[in-house]
């Protein structure tokens, strides 16, 4: 009988020898996470310790090894043959931030999806939509591992750089929406983030603004960046913003309407508000109207993204555009690039500056 030979490294999956119908139901349905789950291992180190990757050490190869054949398991050389096929899939990988609970129907997320939708199928493929715990991110590689896509597209680092470092160690193809990170071995694509917190905090503060809130939780990349942003166009101007007017609230309106209400009740003055999302700088608009203030009269306000919403909304909202439809093109040609060996760099986009009625001169 003929074999096929495996490199070493090369990503496998593990399939049970068949068993009895009497077996039990446990026995029968074991699979690549059961034996990671019995080593002690996470998925992603039993399936390179089964494809005998040096990046993983003797020790836990062999007792991963040992444990598969003691179950009556075989390594199975399908899911990378199935990738050398023609395998048209790519695996979009949302992950789920507990804390802040993000939906997939933030409008910023949708019109992202939508894009890179819109992006692979023009290029003849087809996408797989998985939502992923932040702390299990490391699983995103499954989609790989087994065989189902040729490579993955994560939307957002959040707080998980070196896992994402790690799958990229690993041979991963893998393309990231988000902020170029010191010590960074995966693509990444996404806005200057450092120059859009500035432009929008100059526009503020050149409508006469001194007392400019800013609302975002600086734990995670994008946001730490755009703060950054925001405490330069201040330092150029000889300001120092009181720490009091940063808010640290997440992208979800319903964590930011009660930490808006918060700040408001504790009596901080401002006369700005400078939002790490559209979704929390219309939610700062409905606490503020709802408070009797009036926008922009009372408080100027500046989101950032430019979802759709924001052009409908009253008043309609000056944000910060982040040009989504040609992000998404090039995460698609990076991914493929990846997928087919070749080296692709990250890339840097423009966002822009888009004024509308939530922002005008402070009037004396």
């Amino acid at each position: 009988m003929a074999t096929t030979r495996r490199k070493a490294g090369d990503p496998v999956n593990v399939t049970a020898s068949p068993v009895p119908a009497s077996a039990p139901v446990q026995r029968r349905r074991l699979q690549l996470a059961d034996i990671a789950r019995l080593a002690g291992v996470s998925t992603s180190t039993a399936s390179r310790a089964l494809s005998s990757s040096t990046l993983v050490n003797e020790e836990t190869r062999k007792r991963v090894s040992e444990l598969a054949r003691s179950l009556n398991y075989a390594i199975n050389a399908g899911a990378k043959s199935l990738r050398l096929r023609q395998n048209n899939t790519v695996g979009l990988v949302l992950p789920y931030f507990s804390s802040s609970r993000q939906r997939v129907t933030d409008p910023f997320f949708l019109a992202l999806i939508g894009n890179i939708a819109n992006a692979l199928t023009d290029r003849g493929m087809e996408v797989i939509l998985s939502r992923v715990s932040e702390d299990h991110l490391d699983t995103a590689g499954q989609l790989y591992d087994t065989g189902r896509a040729i490579g993955i597209m994560v939307i957002g680092q959040w707080h998980h750089h070196e896992q994402l470092n790690e799958l990229a160690t690993r041979q991963v193809p893998l393309v990231v929406w988000g902020a170029q990170m010191p010590h960074q071995f995966y693509c990444t694509v996404g806005s200057d983030n450092i120059g859009g917190g500035r432009d929008a905090t100059r526009h503020l503060l050149a409508c006469g603004r001194r007392r400019i809130a800013f609302l975002g939780d600086i734990t995670q990349p994008e946001v730490t960046l755009r703060y950054q942003g925001y405490l330069q166009a201040h330092a150029d101007h000889g300001i120092r913003p009181l720490e009091k007017l940063r808010v640290s609230t997440a992208f979800e309106g319903d964590k930011a309407r009660v930490d808006i209400e918060q700040m408001m009740a504790r009596g901080i003055r401002f006369d700005a508000v400078f939002a790490a999302s559209d979704v929390i700088a219309i939610t700062a608009i409905g606490v503020l109207m709802r408070a009797g203030l009036r926008v922009p009269q009372d408080v100027a306000v500046v989101g950032f993204d430019d979802v759709e919403l924001a052009r409908y909304y009253h008043p309609s909202l000056t944000t910060m555009h982040q040009p989504i439809e040609q992000a998404a093109e090039i995460m698609a040609d990076r991914l493929l690039q990846i997928a087919a060996g070749r080296s692709a760099p990250s890339h840097l986009l423009p966002a822009t500056l888009v004024e509308r009625e939530s922002t005008a001169p402070l009037v004396a």
